[in-house]
């Protein structure tokens, strides 16, 4: 059995079969249904194409090693193999999403050309499935439609639009259920699955991404799934273009896909018509049992990790490395692998249309109102983004108003008010980072919609913007009242006013401080330690534990002082208080003055400085509450810049080490005709 596995003559001699499975398989004949329908999706479709694929990671160790494929219009493409062996990356990869830290070598063209997947054209599924969870299905959907169709629709047919895409993923039944999250019992997970889809198949893109889109699912959910993304192209008869990267589907699931293309440890195993997969197993003496699911026994056949943990390896015991040297080698010298090779250089050849950006989207003006409107029912449904905080804080301001009740006029509240004041504008403020956490899942659906071009990231930072502001204005209110009335501070509406205003600025800019640190430290956990770190630093030097005067120079008094929004809270809040009011002077006996004022106090007691207004500090707060949001606009804008950047600059440093120590029989022109155009990447 291993000596016959080993021959190469049965294995060229059978192929020619399978080849010419493969010939009359890509072209239809031309009288019937099937091929004129093939033919007009070849012509309106996108024909994704790539040749000698290498990617590679820090060190030069590669990810993918010489892949080569295609994807047609009209067809269901199965990136399958075991676990790590790049489907994920592959999938990224043709994408354009491939990270900064790895480098990328090869031809990816799209309809024989080398072109940015432009907006409306692809979508891509993400695994997990990022979603605000607050939302119904309908309401997600419909926002969705609302972003990414143009303003020449109108409501009412992007409403039909939303709910159409709703009943082709089978979800009518669910409407008006919401998706459900940590807090709330929601949609099942396959449903959810179907919801991203439904959101990024809104306007009908003729390349569609999945990564692993049953996973987590049991097999009746991963064939439902499956079945509606395969019956797509007939719902809407459109030639679209579908990949989708599988661990391991059922016999059905498996049934439902066009092509496979078999990965094993970055290296192609088999790239060809699914029906024809098992006689390719098979030619070379890896056969399928009877009544075996087929895709079970590939991944079985070709999974290298638990090759020591089976003493007697496969069939006579052929060790699993042997078997897939066996299956590479095999395919590389198949007719199958030419008949690839041949087609990918035609598609070359003949070239197709360049992608032209949907311009038909929605304007900045309906983008900023939608997402205003989506971010504030999510805020307003969410538990855990205010109303929980304003509960936490009604009870704080009761305490500190016990705590601090009838503070009087005496000397003694001097100390008093100051500890009030500088607890309001540190800690009670310092507080609003609890809606870190539900900021982080929003900032998830920003970034899946923000990468499949469904709007800009301005329109986002302003929707945020402005939905936060009547529940940041409520909690300011509310609290603010407790803690301003009950230990009775500087009598007057307008200092009240004021003292709310003050605790509503800091509230901002802690929340857009936090924006800031979501962009740079998108994980939860490090981010609430650094956002907390950074507040805990600018009390230190905001002029109350230690006097202005007495920090150390030059790094805390300059700049950490200055840049610190405590130091112009404090003084305000101080200046709010104090000025206009007297006090009993402790001192008079030495012959001082019987009576000490609020601007003595501001001056001797705390150094603050008087020369300007309270109002200056309230500007001043606002005036950083606005360069923080445009700093978080800058922050992200600039990452989706500098990282395509990166990414080119590295592919460019490991490209010649990559073609070297890697692949080093490999040549840069293995298609010659994408070659001569100068695509070589």
């Amino acid at each position: 059995m291993a000596a016959s596995i080993r021959k190469s003559e049965p294995v060229q001699g059978r192929s020619q079969t399978h080849a010419t499975f493969e010939v009359e398989n890509l072209n239809p004949t031309p009288g019937s249904n099937n091929g004129c329908r093939s033919n007009r999706f070849m012509e309106d479709g996108v024909l994704l194409t790539w040749d000698d694929l290498w990617v590679t990671v820090a060190g030069g160790r590669p990810i993918l090693q010489g892949l080569t494929g295609y994807a047609r219009p009209g067809e269901l493409l199965a990136i399958m193999g075991p676990s790590g062996c790049g489907k994920s990356t592959l999938l990224d990869t043709l994408a354009g999403r491939q990270g900064p830290k790895t480098s990328q070598a090869g031809h990816i063209l799209i309809n024989g050309r080398k072109q940015a997947l432009a907006y409306g054209t692809s979508a891509y599924v993400t695994q997990d499935d990022a979603l605000i969870t607050t939302l119904t299905v309908r309401e997600a959907v419909y926002y969705s439609a609302q972003l990414q169709l143009p303003d020449t629709m109108d409501n009412s047919e992007k409403k039909e639009r939303a709910e159409t895409t709703i009943r082709e993923m089978g979800l009518q039944d669910a409407m008006d259920t919401r998706i459900g999250g940590w807090g709330a019992k929601g949609l099942s997970g396959g449903q959810k699955r179907r919801v991203s889809i439904c959101i990024e198949i809104l306007t009908r893109p003729k390349l569609l991404f999945l990564d692993e889109p049953t996973s987590g699912l049991d097999s009746a959910a991963s064939y439902y799934v499956m079945s509606r993304i395969a019956s797509l192209n007939q719902k809407d008869n459109i030639g679209r273009t579908i990949i989708a990267s599988i661990h391991q589907p059922s016999t059905e699931v498996f049934q439902l896909f066009t092509n496979l293309y078999l990965l094993s440890a970055g290296k192609t195993v088999y790239f060809g018509s699914v029906s024809a997969a098992n006689e390719f197993f098979a030619l070379n003496g890896f056969p399928c049992p009877t009544l075996q699911n087929p895709s079970d026994h590939f991944l079985k056949t070709i999974n290298k990790d638990f090759d020591k943990d089976i003493e007697l390896g496969f069939a006579n015991g052929i060790p699993t490395q042997e078997v897939f040297d066996i299956l590479v080698k095999s395919y590389k010298s198949s007719d199958i692998y030419q008949m690839v090779q041949k087609e990918i250089a035609q598609i070359c050849k003949k070239g197709g249309g360049a992608l032209e950006k949907n311009k038909r989207q929605s304007g900045f003006f309906t983008q900023c109102h939608v997402l205003t409107r989506r971010s504030f029912t999510n805020m307003s449904r969410d538990l855990g983004y205010y109303w929980l905080r304003l509960g936490i804080y009604i009870s704080l301001s009761i305490v500190i108003g016990t705590v601090f009740s009838h503070i009087g006029m005496g000397y003694g509240s001097i100390q008093a008010r100051g500890s009030l004041m500088m607890f309001v504008a540190s800690f009670l403020t310092f507080m609003a980072i609890g809606g870190f956490p539900s900021f982080v899942e929003e900032m998830k659906v920003f970034e899946r919609e923000r990468l499949n071009g469904h709007y800009g990231v301005t329109p986002f930072v302003i929707g945020n913007t402005l939905s936060a502001l009547p529940f940041l204005a409520l909690v300011a209110l509310i609290p603010g009242a407790i803690t301003y009335f009950l230990p009775g501070l500087h009598h007057g509406y307008q200092h009240f006013l004021f003292f709310v205003i003050i605790i509503f600025a800091c509230m901002m800019l802690v929340e857009s401080l936090m924006m800031i640190v979501a962009s740079v430290v998108p994980n939860f956990l490090m981010g609430i330690i650094v956002g907390a770190g950074i507040q805990g630093l600018m009390m230190l030097v905001g002029g109350f534990f230690r006097l202005p005067n007495d920090l150390p120079k030059p790094l805390l008094k300059y700049p950490f002082y200055h840049i610190a929004f405590h130091k112009y809270a404090y003084q305000g809040l101080f200046k709010n208080e104090f000025l206009g009011l007297t006090f009993p002077n402790v001192e008079a006996g030495n012959g001082g003055s019987p009576t000490i004022t609020g601007e003595e106090i501001l001056k001797q007691n705390w150094h603050f400085e008087t020369a300007y207004s309270k109002w200056v500090d309230l500007s001043i707060l606002f005036a950083m509450v606005v360069f923080y949001r445009v700093l978080f606009l800058i922050i992200i804008k600039t990452t989706e810049k500098v990282k395509p950047v990166m990414v080119k600059f590295m592919s460019a440093i490991r490209k010649e080490r990559t073609q070297v120590t890697v692949n080093p029989s490999a040549t840069p022109s293995a298609t010659p005709s994408c070659a001569d155009k100068g695509r070589w990447l």
